[in-house]
């Protein structure tokens, strides 16, 4: 007979996982950069703008703008990129820190 598994769910495993410094802070990089993308694409599309009309006015190429909404690139975009980005959007680029709840 074959013995059971022990079903695991994910909010286990990341709950497990996140214990682990490392893990931990890049897991919140790939959150933080995720979370970027979405929001340069969801302006972008707000504004009425292809990549490339974003890219010309932030002073970017199409490139950038599609590797950055695409959420996968290793790389983090910088503020000046996002700066630019902004301002093309006539938007205002805000930096925030969220502190952990303390028990």
């Amino acid at each position: 007979m074959k013995a059971k598994r022990k079903r695991v769910t994910l909010k286990e495993t990341l709950s497990r996982e996140l214990k682990d410094p490392e893990f931990s802070f890049y897991f919140q990089r790939e959150q933080a950069v995720s979370e970027i993308a979405r929001l340069v694409r969801d302006a972008r599309l707000k504004a009425g703008l292809t990549q490339a009309q974003l890219a010309k006015k932030a002073q970017s190429s199409q490139v950038v703008i599609a590797r950055l909404e695409s959420g996968t690139d290793q790389r983090t975009p910088s503020l000046d990129l996002l700066e630019r980005i902004a301002s093309a959007l006539k938007a205002k680029l805000l930096v925030r820190f969220e502190y952990k709840q303390v028990a």
